[in-house]
């Protein structure tokens, strides 16, 4: 793969951790269909943490 590939995939990678960590903090394990946040990929977790802004929770 080429290196600017496996920047783009290592950032979002890292995000996906931010993320992960910042509903953590809310107290959120699980999205809103009852998927664990550990297995949501970077996008579905840019969701629910929207989702939680927006809810305030």
């Amino acid at each position: 793969m080429g290196i600017l590939y496996e920047k783009v995939k290592l950032t979002k990678e890292a995000k996906r951790q931010i993320f992960i960590s910042r509903l953590l903090e809310r107290g959120i394990t699980e999205s809103k269909d009852g998927t664990s946040i550990f297995d949501l990929d970077y996008y579905s977790l840019r969701h629910e943490l929207v989702m939680a802004d927006l809810k305030g929770e």
